[in-house]
């Protein structure tokens, strides 16, 4: 074929056209027939990300779809690096801005620390101010300086040390001229609200340093000091706030930690009063030092109650509403304070602690064990009458138990719910160490159930079933007519054993199988940890006679056998049908014990009971005692009768006498249905 004048000059480059594609020394400027790409400068590509090199890539304007472009060469408009070589000299730089105040041009945004002279100051003036190291190569702290104003007093007492170097001297001098002119307005006001003892919201921020002990008492009253970890400014629902994060010792049923609370400062117009905030500094407090005092004793007992404990209270607890916020009810009775068995078993979230560490606790006295664990003691059994064992758990210093919580988890055996329970008000309980005496009961029956209990609360009794757990327990059955005594003794055991008293009917079950056996199985084994004495009262609708007619009751009566199998305390069921329980319950009860309508004279043991623990003056002779036991009356019929004398004796403000008796009786008698007895 011919060749051209500009295949010739092609040819003199090495180049050749080829259907429209110039090929550069062999290789195309497009697509090789392996599918490689050139970019046409006579060097074929490295396979993908094989280079170790990087390319750097600008960014660019924004597209029409404001999307960034990216260049690969540098914009010929952007200016130099500010911070170089020549800037790294300097012992500090200050970052100025376009100042929105108009008294002024600029206003300072950040200062960055070069100085190693400076930091190692900074490291002792802001030592544990949390978020600030001192160490690292590029220190900055931005506006509006929140360390430097908390540690104002720490700069100037630093600055005043005779023992600085020249160099540390001049460049700490320096940072103190940048800073006071910086700060001078905030530092002024800030000293004038302390002199005033008042605070505006928009520097509040100003007297709350991170690490220092808060007072509050926004928990419905109860005072309480927490550790600032920090604040800020934040937008609620409810509208805007300083809102401070704060952390305080907490037991969650395995061991001590801290715990993270927060409390709202909401926005306020003007100035108020420091000590009128939700929360303020323990220094503002007029009376720190006996504050201080109070609540490290408060701190001693929650630590104390750390654990599994049967206890008295009386006065206001914290229940919640359908929306989780907290709400105050009455409470009076006994309690168990377990914070574990909460955890497990009650509706509301407890959340998570930060455990402390070993080296945090107190170190032990010469006559504690010399190894100190942390020990997991959710699954230890309470003891009738003896405290825990506490030895093996990590104790705490006083500025711990300075910062304890104020309320403690429990169970309120009367109301059956789940609550806080303020400290202050947790009381030891006053046995009534002669119940069981007092109980109107022969005395060998008193003997054998007292033999049963003892040995269950001391688990003492070496009779087990084939299957290893099985069958341990010790259930009683006590039936007759109301009022006779039967409620009374399973209260007159738990007494006697300084053991708790859980009381449960068919209601608190409800009737549903699925449910019953879920809600059964957890109150066993709530019980079962506290070494409690469970009753069972009325329990006719488990205990019945199953039949072929009704099978969702009968289903009932198969979770109860079932359940009760693997029980391992004390139970007491309390029937008034005694001739229509299953006879698969007859192998299961160890007593059954019948007791009979009350005769005269247990009838005027009974008055003698009660008027002897009767609470006030009274006034009866044996012939008033002899007289009112020949009335066919209950137990239980008898304490209703005293109880409402004893409120028409108060309020004549007379001792209780017969005739105040005897005017209740002849009111009673006024019934529809009750025949005269006098």
């Amino acid at each position: 074929m011919a060749r051209t004048k500009a295949t010739e000059d092609a040819s003199d480059k090495d180049d050749v056209v080829a259907n429209g594609v110039v090929i550069t020394n062999g290789s195309t400027n497009g697509t090789h027939a392996n599918g490689t790409h050139t970019n046409g400068d006579a060097k074929d590509l490295a396979p993908e990300g094989s280079l170790s090199s990087f390319k750097p890539l600008y960014q660019g304007p924004k597209d029409k779809d404001k999307k960034w472009t990216w260049l690969d060469k540098e914009p010929a408009d952007v200016v130099e690096a500010a911070e170089n070589e020549e800037t790294a000299q300097h012992a500090l730089i200050t970052r100025l801005q376009k100042a929105n105040d108009s008294r002024k041009k600029y206003e300072m945004h950040s200062i960055i620390i070069q100085s190693p002279y400076l930091k190692q100051a900074l490291g002792e003036i802001l030592e544990g101010y949390p978020g600030v190291c001192c160490d690292l190569k590029r220190l900055v702290f931005e506006a509006p300086f929140e360390p430097f104003v908390h540690r104002w007093v720490e700069i100037e007492a630093f600055r005043a040390r005779k023992d600085l170097d020249d160099i540390t001297r001049e460049h700490l001098e320096l940072l103190y001229t940048v800073l006071k002119e910086e700060l001078k307005d905030v530092i002024k006001a800030f000293e004038d609200y302390v002199v005033h003892g008042v605070i505006t919201y928009e520097h509040a921020w100003t007297i709350f340093q991170p690490g220092q002990i808060i007072y509050s008492d926004s928990h419905h009253g109860a005072p309480s000091a927490l550790k600032l970890r920090g604040g800020r400014y934040v937008k609620l629902q409810c509208g805007n706030a300083y809102q401070l994060t704060l952390e305080a010792i907490d037991w969650n049923g395995t061991h001590f930690g801290r715990s993270t609370e927060r409390i709202n400062v909401w926005e306020f117009i003007g100035t108020t009063k420091i000590l009128g905030l939700a929360a303020f500094p323990m220094s503002f407090h007029p009376a720190k030092d006996k504050v201080e005092e109070i609540l490290i004793k408060r701190g001693q007992k929650f630590e104390e109650l750390a654990g599994c404990h049967y206890k008295e209270y009386k006065g206001f607890a914290i229940t919640w509403d359908k929306d989780g916020n907290e709400v105050l009810t009455n409470v009076h009775g006994r309690i168990i304070v377990d914070s574990d068995t909460f955890k497990r078993f009650s509706p509301r979230f407890v959340n998570y602690i930060e455990p402390l560490e070993a080296k945090e606790g107190v170190s032990e006295p010469e006559c504690a064990p010399k190894k100190f664990d942390i020990e997991d003691q959710s699954a230890e059994k309470y003891v009738f009458g003896k405290e825990q064992d506490s030895t093996k758990r990590l104790r705490l210093t006083k500025a711990h138990q300075f910062i304890c919580g104020a309320r403690v988890r429990g169970y309120s055996l009367k109301k059956k719910q789940w609550l806080l329970f303020y400290i202050d008000l947790v009381k030891d309980i006053t046995f009534n160490d002669n119940a069981f005496e007092s109980l109107v009961l022969l005395e060998d029956q008193k003997e054998l159930i007292l033999s049963f209990a003892e040995s269950q609360a001391m688990n003492s009794s070496t009779f087990d079933d084939v299957i290893s757990g099985k069958g341990r327990g010790h259930i009683t059955l006590l039936s007759g007519p109301p009022g006779v005594g039967k409620t009374l003794t399973a209260e007159s055991v738990s007494e006697h054993m300084h053991a708790p008293l859980y009381m449960m009917s068919a209601g608190d079950l409800g009737i549903n199988p699925d449910q019953v056996e879920a809600k059964l199985t957890n109150i066993l084994e709530m019980i079962a940890k506290w070494g409690a004495v469970l009753l069972l009262d009325e329990c006719d609708v488990f205990l019945e006679a199953r039949s072929t007619h009704d099978l969702e009751r009968n289903k009932l009566v198969s979770i109860f056998l079932r359940v009760l199998e693997y029980y391992e305390g004390i139970l007491f069921l309390t029937t008034n049908r005694l001739s229509n329980i299953d006879p698969a319950f007859q192998s299961r009860i160890h007593v059954s014990m019948s007791y009979p309508d009350l005769t005269t004279e247990s009838r005027r043991h009974i008055w003698e009971n009660f008027l002897r623990v009767l609470e006030r003056e009274t006034d009866f002779t044996a012939k008033d005692l002899d007289e009112l036991s020949k009335v066919e009356l209950n137990g239980r019929q008898i304490k209703n009768v005293l109880k409402s004398a004893s409120l028409l004796s108060a309020r004549r403000k007379e001792p209780l006498r017969r005739k105040y008796v005897d005017m209740v009786l002849k009111i009673e008698s006024r019934r529809p249905g009750v025949a005269e007895t006098f």
